[in-house]
């Protein structure tokens, strides 16, 4: 595993859970807003060796419950599967973070019942994918990713970074209609700390008020929405 960052302790990161976070180096995606741009590449990333990774599991088993594997986009990693089995054998959790592109690599951690959790980021509605992701999008795959999580058995969360002049009202009602009857969607204050593309630092969030009333409106779609 390319593993470029842990962080030991969360409290909010795996709903409920105690939880340390896996930072995988590596993504498929160039989100002019990420706030992990250091992780695209073992040229920008510190590397940490995955035994050291490991052996940091092992010392907190007891204490920790749960393990986040984030990125980057983990679903790269060509030892992904056997990291996870590591983890789960060690004793914890597994959430994993993702942003959809790589629906059969989702579908096979699921069906082999290697995650207890899965988050995947929707960066906008379809027809504006590759516009946020400045990538080629196979909007296929991502609506894919969203039917296996949705029909997983696991809890789920989905989210999207909501940012003035990125996305309007209409387009995140047209990602609500996209995960009709989906269990949590959360809307994500945009935070400019650090970015992807640095004419981001000049772009805001929308207020509580805003979201407030988007939350509402939202909420004809999906059980629940958060402002987070």
């Amino acid at each position: 595993m390319l593993i470029g960052g842990l962080q030991k302790t969360s409290l909010s990161d795996f709903p409920g859970k105690i939880s340390a976070i896996v930072f995988t180096i590596g993504c498929n995606f160039r989100c002019g807003y990420c706030h992990n741009p250091e992780l695209y590449s073992l040229k920008t990333a510190n590397k940490i060796a995955e035994r050291d990774v490991l052996s940091f599991l092992e010392k907190r088993k007891g204490k920790l419950e749960g393990v986040v594997i984030t990125g980057g986009e983990p679903t790269l990693q060509n030892d992904l599967e056997p990291f996870i089995k590591k983890v789960k054998k060690i004793g914890y959790l597994v959430k994993l973070d993702t942003n959809g592109s790589n629906p059969d690599i989702v579908a096979r951690l699921l069906q082999n019942k290697l995650l207890d959790y899965i988050a995947m980021d929707i960066k906008a509605p379809l027809y504006k994918y590759e516009t946020t992701a400045k990538r080629k999008i196979d909007a296929v795959k991502i609506k894919k990713s969203i039917d296996l999580i949705m029909n997983s058995g696991i809890y789920y969360e989905f989210r999207t970074t909501v940012i003035h002049g990125e996305l309007d009202e209409s387009d995140l009602i047209q990602i609500a209609e996209m995960i009709k009857g989906a269990k949590l969607y959360i809307l994500q204050k945009f935070v400019p700390n650090k970015v992807h593309d640095k004419k981001f630092y000049k772009k805001s969030s929308y207020s509580q008020s805003e979201l407030d009333l988007i939350k509402d409106k939202l909420k004809d779609y999906v059980y629940e929405v958060i402002v987070r």
